[in-house]
């Protein structure tokens, strides 16, 4: 049996009266890549920053290469060999690959004069280890996810990890990115080193896990080897119940009715080319490709951010042109982005705040004051209809999972009852219980009658939603599938012949 390089045994934390981890033990070890799977709120981070001395257990102990801890600082888990790689990898953005790669031994060495042919030696070095290659003058910032990843793991190896977290590792990644992170990381267990993966994609556990831990409400539920382990016992230990998709029925479309949305001849230069569809109510229709397809680009333009050089856009058979935002709003159209960190919420501020920053006229009375009671009626309204799962609608919305923030971000535009709502990665980032509700969600919508514009590269989600896919290959549609006549391998397929095309 392979070392056992960490244990941590009967760990307890709570928070106030919340109980984030109880009796919870953990064992990592050496050449082995463990997955720590959980839906949000399960414990995963806070048993992540307890093993990496950000948080101190209420109860409990850590085993470390044979030395006890009862309380373990971070210091003392870097040299114990523990790294952690989160989403945001903790790199300096305006700094070079190779400054980036060097800094913490030039830090570590006390010298007062950087030679920088130091520095490329190291950060050379640092490529080696893992068969990377990177412009060590580009500043990271400038850098796809894939690579600034690559760049936190070689930081890792020279900081003499022995343990390396990755800590949602694939968020950001398209999925030759992923194949290629893949590569790395058992070519890493090869070498020894333990990886803890933490996620809760279900088929990258079941493509990369050697043995698959579940946490659920703060316990663990589950920890074996990964062998028989299928992605419906997996979401079962995450959920607590059975999550049965088979059983799902689709809105039968009008062809004959007049379409909602049409799009001829759409170009934006630099992103798409030549894009016409049609979009009918009561229609889920998908839009997939690469990272690059230019599929993002026609979301962003159809929404008025990124506004097309040339076609033309018709609503309910009206042309109407659309150069900005309130454009868009205007016309019934809502987007809710990818990154609803960034582009979708007001972290500090209210969740009922969040919901109705789309509504505000609605609540204006005379001289400009707000109707706070029916401005806070509304909110409570629709925390109630998508199930937002909090004690008060006054708290920050980033006191949320990432789930409820997503159902924060739909009911923002949902409030609005646009004609054509835009979903950009609906469900990026959440896990597999909310994932399913959210899905769900679309389907009602559009059998109220909306028409749902779905961009994704998630091929279950694809097929589990939409009644047409639309296949973007180098910013133009390349093919259009019929779900019914199309299965989850043939469009995977498809997506891996656009990156073979792509690739050329």
């Amino acid at each position: 049996m392979a070392e056992d390089l960490l244990r941590a045994e009967h760990i307890s934390k709570r928070f106030g009266g919340v109980v984030a981890l109880d009796d919870v033990s953990l064992t990592i070890r050496a050449g082995e890549i463990c997955c720590l799977v959980g839906e949000n709120g399960s414990g995963k981070s806070t048993m992540i920053k307890i093993i990496s001395g950000v948080y101190t257990p209420d109860e409990g102990d850590i085993y470390i290469n044979g030395h006890h801890y009862k309380r373990l600082t971070p210091i003392e888990a870097i040299h114990e060999g523990i790294q952690v790689i989160y989403q945001d990898f903790s790199l300096f953005p305006n700094l070079t690959v190779a400054e980036n790669i060097a800094i913490n031994e030039l830090l570590a060495s006390g010298k007062q004069v950087v030679d920088w042919k130091e520095v490329e030696q190291i950060a050379r070095e640092g490529l080696a280890r893992i068969n990377a290659s990177l412009p060590l003058d580009a500043v990271v910032e400038t850098l796809p996810a894939a690579d600034r990843q690559l760049i936190a793991i070689i930081k890792a190896l020279l900081a003499n990890a022995r343990i390396i977290i990755m800590d949602e590792p694939t968020t950001a990644l398209t999925q030759r990115e992923i194949q290629a992170l893949f590569n790395v990381i058992r070519e890493l267990k090869q070498r020894g080193l333990a990886i803890l993966f933490v996620s809760h994609k279900l088929n990258e556990v079941m493509e990369i896990a050697d043995r698959t831990v579940i946490f659920r409400n703060g316990k663990k539920v589950l920890d074996q080897g990964a062998a028989g382990l299928d992605i419906p016992t997996m979401a079962y230990y995450m959920t607590g119940r059975r999550l049965d998709t088979s059983a799902v029925t689709f809105e039968k479309i009008d062809e004959t009715a007049p379409p909602l949305l049409r799009v001829e001849g759409l170009t934006l230069h630099g992103g798409f080319y030549d894009v016409s569809f049609e979009l009918k109510a009561h229609e889920v229709l998908g839009v997939t490709g690469l990272l690059g397809s230019g599929r993002t680009e026609l979301a962003l333009s159809l929404f008025g951010a990124l506004p097309a050089d040339a076609g033309r856009i018709f609503i309910e058979g009206k042309e109407v042109v659309i150069r900005s935002i309130t454009d868009a709003v205007a016309h019934g159209i809502g987007y809710v982005p990818e990154d609803r960190i960034r582009e979708g919420l007001f972290l500090d501020q209210p969740i009922a705040d969040n919901i109705t920053v789309t509504l505000i006229e609605r609540f204006l009375r005379r001289l400009g004051l707000l109707d706070l009671r029916t401005k806070s009626a509304e909110a409570e309204r629709w925390i109630r209809h998508l199930e937002v799962k909090t004690p008060s609608g006054e708290l920050p919305v980033k006191t949320l999972s990432g789930g409820n923030q997503q159902r924060v971000v739909l009911a923002k535009w949902i409030a609005r009852s646009p004609k054509v709502l835009i979903l950009n990665g609906p469900t990026v980032g959440v896990d597999v219980g909310s994932k399913v509700e959210i899905h769900e969600l679309i389907r009602q919508l559009a059998h109220q009658g909306m028409g749902i514009l779905l961009i994704s590269d998630d091929i279950p989600e694809l097929m589990q939603t939409c009644h047409r896919i639309l296949l973007m290959r180098a910013g133009r549609i390349a093919r259009e599938f019929r779900r019914e006549e199309i299965t989850e391998q043939a469009l995977n397929a498809e997506l891996v012949a656009a990156a073979t095309v792509e690739s050329r």
